[in-house]
């Protein structure tokens, strides 16, 4: 299957893939990490103080980094967006998840079965990946059981206007292709209050599950919001293998991507943060890679919220070791 020529099983957290994973195999140390290309950073809101300051202090925050970084900002009370290569596209991994779910509401109309509210549940709080795949099949055509082709999936895409998405036709979905742009654009479904895609009942239980992700896999999007917000997260990371038949630049490249909305006592903001190009130096470990990729993540996290925000105590996400995750390969 391809997904196990393009991931190693050091590289995938809990949940990208679509089929089984191989085992763990010592592998050669990925490229020095790169200085990435720094891309502009536009911010507009309808305080252009705030907009001005969003703008200077995102691009310091990324410019401190050497991996390659885009991401997509909202906050309704103030009129803010702040984008940074919101079109490009990214490995998806466990992000793919929270497509998945928006599908599955807006199929059924918000009123899972129960079987569904299980399944849906573990592959949200929990990332679980076979929930995941369970899901995927159901919403898919399955005259190739070999390559189940997500129709129900594009539908919910093409509804959403999430045009920038690319789902993958093999099966393997933590290889869909996603942008900040788009999945932020899916935050604002699921905390907004428009029911032209899914309805009040299928919003309010989207972010529920997102409220309830465990707590080794609340950090990125979320360093630095305000504590007296309700904070919905999930976050994906996986690791590209060293494998023959993966392309130079993604041998040995961790993906690490994260999304999170913030709600209640009047907060009503979205961030989507993507990542690639968090290579691992030479005879390093594994997980620094891994560890490079949030800290990227929550270095421009911490900068939004503090601008924003600037007399909020803001929240610091537990940082797990990557071993302790449920799956150290796909999340």
């Amino acid at each position: 299957m391809r997904w196990l020529s393009t991931l190693t099983a050091a590289a995938i957290g809990t949940g990208a893939v679509a089929g089984s994973i191989a085992a763990a195999t010592p592998s050669v140390a990925a490229p020095q990490r790169a200085k990435a290309a720094a891309s502009t950073v536009r911010c507009t809101s309808s305080n252009q103080e705030l907009a001005s300051k969003l703008s200077r202090d995102i691009s310091k925050a990324l410019k401190s980094r050497e991996s390659m970084a885009s991401l997509s900002f909202y906050d309704r009370p103030t009129g803010t967006r702040c984008t940074s290569d919101s079109s490009k596209r990214y490995d998806s991994a466990s992000t793919a998840k929270t497509i998945i779910l928006g599908a599955l509401l807006y199929r059924s109309g918000g009123t899972l079965t129960e079987a569904e509210d299980a399944l849906a549940r573990k592959m949200i709080t929990d990332s679980d990946n076979d929930s995941a795949t369970t899901l995927w099949k159901q919403l898919s055509d399955l005259k190739d059981p070999a390559k189940p082709n997500p129709v129900r999936i594009q539908e919910f895409l093409d509804k959403a206007g999430m045009k920038e998405t690319v789902l993958d036709r093999e099966g393997s979905w933590g290889l869909t292709q996603v942008t900040a742009g788009d999945q932020a654009k899916l935050l604002r479904i699921f905390s907004g209050d428009d029911d032209s895609v899914i309805g009040g009942k299928g919003r309010a239980y989207a972010l529920g599950l997102m409220h309830q992700v465990q707590s080794k896999q609340r950090w990125g999007a979320t360093a630095g919001a305000p504590l007296d917000s309700v904070i919905h997260v999930k976050d994906g990371w996986m690791q590209r293998s060293q494998n023959p038949d993966v392309e130079p630049f993604d041998k040995g490249d961790w993906k690490v991507n994260s999304m999170a909305a913030l709600t209640g006592q009047g907060y009503d903001s979205g961030l989507a943060v993507l990542t690639e190009n968090n290579r691992v130096p030479k005879g390093h470990a594994a997980n620094e890679g891994w560890d490079y990729g949030i800290d990227t993540i929550e270095t421009v996290s911490r900068a939004i919220y503090r601008d924003v925000h600037p007399d909020a105590n803001g929240y610091h996400p537990t940082r797990p070791n990557l071993s302790d995750t449920k799956s150290a390969t796909t999340g």
